[in-house]
């Protein structure tokens, strides 16, 4: 897990120190190591600061170069099944003098070229540039679990882990316009868009192919979800759960680093650590944090896992003071704009503090699964959508509190319009008041994020179509990007076992009356381990992993006292809106 960057210039440049600044400024994200590649002739530079987890050894040090002297790669994440392409490769006749997951990755792809990209298990964004062939390939993992974004204008090329990185380039360098637009509606900034102009997040599943001799520029898809069900039967859809599940959890367990879990008690956290157990036995470590609310505590259900698996576990108190205290550091971590991301500060702190260098965390399991309420309300928004658009869009604005989101449901984008109708913030019209700009456009530009959520999903089920949208834009734009900038921030690297390769092929294989149940969350992954889950555990109403923010945010406002931060900052102490609403307000102004 590291962090990386590049510069592609048409012109023989040196751009050591313009590409060290970049690095360094997610210094962070790689405090073991760094290092640079610079062609000046042609204008290229690379940069990597690592965070070591596999091969800790200066064997690991990149920029790497191939054996033949063709390729150079900076790599940020992990492959899990790099042994097994390994054993591929010897047979080939490749050598290997390191055990790093880097080495195999570049020789795979000078073996297979892009192909190699469908072989890998795993979380990565990467460059890889062919020396010979004067050619440069960002590629980003199938699940767009770390991110990658990319500026290209005229014959220039810059990319990095982070927003941020592209500010070391030019200081000033100047909004995207439309970010504070969508980020009131969602709550964060979907992609492919970034709070600065012309810099992009790369497509989950794609890479970009740069011919720098002619300046060419090509985007390719090397992974695409299907839904081609094969599974009808239930019984086989938990055998291969079963199976499936627990190869992944042994999977992205392979550390040469120290390496836990986050035990927050719900069904995720705790299937993991349950899984997890038989494969690192006595080294089994565990964290959690809990708070002076009871009514936010956890501990009973935590405590039912860690006397079962006889994990070495730490509970953290994290308090009103620490919140406070900890804000300035929180914003500081955020690379992008985020109503969420908070708990995942603090859960990485404390990882670092228990000496943690990975943390297996349960994201995608809802997703995948049906674990959220979004998930059954399909005869509301079933109902609610016999009637007109210009109904809907009327109702919405004139109806007061949660009613103004039936709004949301006029919305030419019907997938983004059901997403929006569960989890949107402000509605067009109250964004559009807020930032005195008109209703129409901002929902002109809601309706042109069509791309890959509405061509892969317009003939989905209800349940399918949910599980997309959550996937697709919810995990995909704020729990992955929030889980990546605020743990990389404390030099922790997070660990999706749900987000295995096989576990996401076989979910879209089987089919949904099977793999979603109507008020049965995740009742698919619990009846295939309710053997060694505790039924006090999957049998209660889902709590999530919330902190006391409504008493705590009543007292933010970020030194802002104007007129329009105290009426809003009224309302949240009134009870009249939610917390994250006025937390999404503040950092449109002041992000």
């Amino acid at each position: 897990m590291c962090r990386i960057a590049g510069i592609i210039l048409d012109r023989p440049t040196d751009n050591t120190a313009l590409v060290t600044a970049m690095a360094n400024v997610m210094a962070h994200g790689g405090p073991d190591d760094d290092g640079i590649y610079v062609h000046e002739a042609e204008g290229i530079a690379l940069a990597h600061r690592r965070l070591a987890l596999i091969d800790l050894s200066p064997s690991g040090h990149q920029p790497m170069q191939s054996k033949s002297g063709k390729t150079i790669i900076v790599f940020n994440g992990e492959i899990y099944n790099y042994q097994e392409i390994k054993k591929q490769l010897l047979q080939k006749g490749y050598a290997f003098t390191s055990t790093s997951d880097t080495e195999v990755v570049l020789a795979a792809y000078e073996e297979w070229g892009t192909a190699s990209f469908t072989m890998f298990n795993g979380m990565f964004a990467m460059a890889l540039y062919n020396v010979e062939e004067r050619k440069l390939v960002l590629v980003r993992d199938y699940a767009g679990i770390k991110p990658l974004y990319y500026h290209k204008i005229a014959n220039e090329i810059y990319f990095a882990s982070e927003v941020k990185a592209f500010k070391q380039i030019h200081r000033g360098w100047n909004e995207n316009p439309l970010w504070k637009q969508l980020f009131l509606i969602y709550g964060f900034i979907p992609e492919p868009y970034t709070t600065l102009e012309n810099v992009y997040a790369l497509p989950k599943g794609h890479y970009a192919e740069i011919d720098v001799a002619n300046n060419q520029f090509s985007l390719q898809a090397f992974y695409k979800p299907s839904f081609n069900y094969t599974i009808h039967n239930e019984e086989e859809a938990v055998g291969l759960l079963k199976e499936k599940l627990s190869a992944a959890v042994k999977r992205h367990l392979i550390s040469d680093a120290p390496i836990g879990l986050f035990l927050s008690g719900g069904i995720d956290s705790s299937l993991l650590t349950l899984l997890a157990q038989p494969f690192v036995e006595q080294n089994l470590h565990t964290l959690s944090v809990v708070f002076e609310d009871e009514k936010f505590s956890e501990k009973k259900y935590q405590d039912l896992i860690i006397n079962k698996t006889g994990a070495n576990h730490k509970s953290f108190l994290v308090t009103e003071r620490d919140f406070f205290e900890s804000l300035p550091d929180i914003l500081a971590a955020m690379d992008q704009p985020s109503n969420d991301g908070i708990n995942s500060y603090f859960i990485s702190k404390y990882a670092k503090a228990y000496g943690l260098k990975a943390v297996l965390s349960g994201l995608g399991a809802d997703e995948l699964f049906g674990g959220y309420p979004s998930f059954n309300r399909e005869q509301l928004i079933t109902k609610a959508r016999i009637l007109p658009e210009s109904i809907l869009h009327f109702a919405g604005n004139a109806l007061p509190g949660q009613y103004k989101k039936l709004a949301f449901l006029s919305l030419q984008n019907t997938l983004q319009g059901n997403y929006l109708f569960n989890r949107g913030f402000f509605t067009p019209k109250q964004a559009a008041a807020l930032l005195d700009c008109s209703e129409e456009e901002i929902i002109q530009h809601i309706n042109a994020l069509n791309s890959l959520v509405t061509d892969a999903s317009c003939d989905l089920s209800y349940g399918e179509q949910t599980s997309f949208a959550e996937f697709n834009i919810y995990m995909q734009n704020q729990l992955l990007r929030d889980t990546d900038y605020m743990s990389m921030w404390h030099s922790i690297e997070v660990r999706v076992p749900f987000l295995d390769k096989e576990i996401i092929q076989l979910a879209h294989v089987i089919h949904p009356s099977i793999r979603f149940k109507k008020n049965e969350g995740k009742h698919l992954l619990i009846k295939a381990f309710k053997d060694i889950l505790p039924e006090e555990i999957w049998n209660r109403k889902k709590q999530g992993f919330v902190f006391p923010f409504e008493k705590w945010m009543c007292k933010v406002n970020l030194d802002d006292t104007s007129a329009p931060v105290i009426r809003m900052q009224q309302q949240l102490q009134q009870g009249k809106i939610h917390w994250s609403k006025y937390w999404c307000f503040l950092l449109a102004k002041h992000f």
